[in-house]
């Protein structure tokens, strides 16, 4: 499933226009984005939490060359879902 999909279910189960079902998503996303930037975290009880984590700047390998290589440190979005989205996959 696709954004595209997503919008098409959303707007089929609400019985809401395409245009509002992707406004409504758009602005979940970017709530979700904006708390995410600052440093928050997400939770949406039954589905799952969206985190930020810092990842350490490591030493890697080229699998081609064997050469080594810097991996700068960066920020990383996680999400771990909830007990009943695990249970229903």
């Amino acid at each position: 499933m696709n954004k595209g999909d997503l919008i098409s279910k959303i707007a089929a189960d609400a019985g809401i226009t395409k245009a509002q079902a992707g406004d409504a998503l758009n602005a979940v996303l970017d709530g979700i984005a904006g708390a995410l930037k600052d440093g928050d975290k997400v939770t949406l009880i039954g589905f799952g939490t969206f985190s930020v984590s810092k990842r350490d700047a490591r030493t890697g390998r080229n699998p081609k060359t064997n050469a080594k290589i810097e991996i700068p440190a960066k920020t990383v979005v996680k999400f771990k879902p909830g007990k009943e989205l695990a249970d229903a996959v």
